[in-house]
């Protein structure tokens, strides 16, 4: 009888202990490894924080706190308020459990028996605190998985990850998110009404702020209150953020922050950042919204290739905040220009004092005629290829285009970077000397790096471990070495910009502008020894911009930068390379002022002048070949003659319409064809076909 007694009572005892058995608890080191935040955070290359961006919205987590961390107001309070024999059970407090008990016997309102073990246990195992788990069995499995915990972990473990792990407050779980999202401080600031707020939030994280203020005051054992009303209310009011940091790179934060718990080092420097931040912020404050809304900015070191700032857009008035400006492709307008007259002196097709026509020409192109014509509509004669450049004339840099031919200009540019010109160059045709193909600002910065570089390119780079690519020839260092004096020289662009315009700066740099296709962008890219900067301002949704020149929208902001830059070390002038000489040159009919002009060696010269009209093929310069004319019919017939012109030496030559003699070449007749397609030919003395042009009459 009695054997068979001990027999159930062992049975019972096995039963019990089988059914209340607890799950299988992870150690502290499992947890802490396994342990992933909802956040992702970006650093400059010093290690000072400038982003961070949300990746998991499971829950809101930062980084693991450790216990030393926080500060020991908090942690006490916090304890105290939990379970203040924390330090002196083993997992289960017996007299809280007793406590409990007897309220309940007695009808009162119960109280709280869950040590931290408990709750620890709990976060570990979520099946330990499922809704309805308020059974015996229940409370024995909780308290068998804190005493598993209490053999295993220590009492600073244990409390570590309760402060972890504790939600406080809607999403935000763990005591960085809470010092952080209710209060805007690290863990380690926190004070002690700070933790009577967060204790008295324990119980009920969705309570209002009256009830947490009433608890906080309960904990506080105090008689004036009144503090923790106003604070409770402040607490629980707008959201703050759950990062200290200052926002720097939302849009690089976007691209390279993709992982929960990633911490990515960047090549940004925060002080250079925060400078290009100000000054563009600055700029477009002062356009208005009404002009321009956007903008973009990026700082380059020279020597190594990091990129010092990035600033995508600072939102402001733009109306597509979240658009990368410095990534998007956008019209190059005439940044493009240096690219081309630097291969065209490689080639040896054209010299810095090179003249060029910068008088109206009519192109005839497999989608009818092309004519370009510069910012200000007006034309300036003959000028040298540094006037033209540093000045940013368009007809010239279609005849120096003209020179190197589209496709190879084409295949020039892709080596330099300009990745989204995909297609070949008859795709873009003449157009593309004055920057019809579409770039990103990152590319611009990209490319004039190398023209500092002495013609060599590589990647630019964002992040501190990636690869430094090795520099890869894409001119020759004297072409680029010229083109870079052309961009530097004031006197040169004073035609087209002023004396005193916000590209001058007190030290050597050189500097180009751009401005596409009806005002829709603007950009301002250059160079010293050390940085390149490039600007972009204009509207991401693509509107046009409202009074803003190439001078007066990203130009101002570059200016901002490179003096920053600049101001302790100014930018010095690049060492002359072997291979290029110095002459004192003249032009004949003062089309230019005396200077001092650099050659590849070999090709200098000491007197230019305009080519005079007998040096030149006598030519048709009007009508040109391909073109349409229509006829009004409410214009007398008599009025609508059109004008025959020739250039060149063509005395003496003669003009057939359709076999018709229309008399000599220097006549300048006036001609009235009927509809219909017609041959105009020009005839030397001998009777042979000097030129010739198909037009059509409607």
């Amino acid at each position: 009888m009695v054997g068979t007694a001990l027999t159930l009572v062992f049975a019972f005892t096995a039963s019990g202990w089988w059914v209340t058995r607890p799950p299988a608890l992870a150690d502290y080191a499992s947890v802490r490894a396994g342990w992933h935040p909802s956040e992702a955070w970006l650093y400059d290359r010093h290690g000072v924080l400038i982003d961070s961006s949300r990746i998991d919205y499971q829950a809101r987590r930062l980084a693991w706190t450790p216990l030393k961390d926080v500060s020991p107001v908090a942690r006490d309070i916090l304890v105290a308020a939990e379970d203040r024999r924390f330090r002196e059970h083993g997992g289960v407090d017996w007299m809280a459990l007793s406590g409990a008990a007897r309220d309940r016997i007695e009808g009162k309102r119960g109280r709280g028996a869950s040590t931290l073990s408990m709750q620890v246990a709990a976060y570990l195992a979520p099946d330990l605190s499922a809704p309805g788990s308020r059974g015996i069995r229940d409370k024995l499995r909780q308290m068998r998985a804190a005493w598993s915990l209490e053999s295993r972990w220590s009492k600073d473990e244990i409390l570590e990850a309760y402060l972890n792990l504790a939600g406080f407050r809607g999403e935000a779980q763990g005591i960085g998110a809470a010092a952080l999202g209710l209060f805007g401080k690290t863990p380690a600031t926190l004070t002690r009404d700070d933790a009577l707020l967060l204790a008295a939030l324990l119980p009920n994280p969705q309570a209002n702020p009256s009830e947490v203020a009433r608890r906080a005051c309960a904990l506080a054992r105090e008689q004036d209150c009144m503090r923790f009303a106003g604070a409770a209310a402040s607490m629980l009011g707008p959201a703050r953020s759950l990062a200290l940091d200052p926002g720097l790179a939302p849009h690089l934060s976007a691209e390279l922050l993709t992982r929960p718990g990633a911490r990515i080092v960047t090549t940004l420097d925060a002080s250079i950042q925060r400078t290009a931040i100000t000054a563009l912020k600055r700029q477009l404050q002062g356009l208005g919204g009404s002009r321009a809304r956007d903008g973009a900015v990026v700082v380059v070191d020279n020597a190594s290739g990091d990129v010092l700032a990035y600033v995508g857009g600072i939102g402001g008035e733009s109306t597509a905040p979240a658009v990368d400006g410095a990534s998007s492709y956008r019209q190059a307008g005439s940044t493009l220009k240096p690219f081309l007259y630097a291969e065209a002196i490689e080639k040896g097709y054209l010299t810095a004092a090179s003249i060029l026509d910068d008088s109206p020409v009519q192109l005839d192109t497999a989608s009818g005629l092309y004519v370009p014509q510069n910012y200000d509509k007006a034309f300036k004669g003959p000028v040298s290829a540094r006037i033209a450049l540093a000045g940013s004339l368009n007809v010239p840099a279609v005849r120096t285009l003209l020179l190197t031919g589209v496709d190879s200009f084409r295949d020039r540019l892709w080596d330099t970077g300009y990745r989204g010109l995909v297609e070949d160059g008859q795709y873009y045709g003449y157009s593309l000397a004055l920057g019809s193909a579409e770039v990103t600002l990152m590319e611009q910065v990209a490319a004039y790096r190398s023209l500092a570089l002495e013609g060599r390119w590589s990647p630019l780079r964002l992040t501190m471990d990636a690869r430094t690519e090795p520099l890869r020839r894409t001119t020759t260092p004297q072409a680029a070495w010229i083109v870079a004096d052309m961009l530097a020289d004031p006197n040169a662009r004073a035609g087209t910009f002023g004396i005193d315009s916000a590209l001058r700066l007190p030290f050597w740099a050189g500097v180009k502008t751009g401005t596409s296709k009806a005002m829709r962008d603007n950009w301002c890219v250059g160079f010293t020894d050390r940085f390149t900067v490039g600007v972009w301002v204009g509207n991401l949704e693509g509107d046009p911009m409202r009074a803003v020149s190439g001078t007066s929208g990203a130009a101002p902001v570059w200016r901002d930068v490179m003096l920053a830059l600049n101001e302790a070390d100014p930018g010095k002038a690049p060492p002359r390379p072997e291979g290029i000489e110095a002459r004192q040159i003249r032009f004949a009919g003062g089309i230019e002022q005396p200077r001092r002009e650099y050659f590849l060696k070999g090709t200098g010269f000491d007197r230019v002048a305009y080519a005079p009209p007998e040096s030149r093929r006598p030519r048709i310069t009007n009508p040109v070949g391909g073109s349409v004319y229509a006829l009004d019919p409410d214009i007398p017939v008599d009025n609508q003659r059109l004008a025959i012109s020739v250039s060149g030496q063509a005395l003496g030559h003669r003009l057939l319409l359709d076999k018709r003699d229309l008399g000599t070449a220097d006549s300048h007749p006036l001609i009235l064809a009927p509809p219909g397609k017609h041959r105009l030919a020009l005839i030397d003395l001998e009777g042979k076909v000097i030129d010739q042009v198909l037009f059509t009459i409607r």
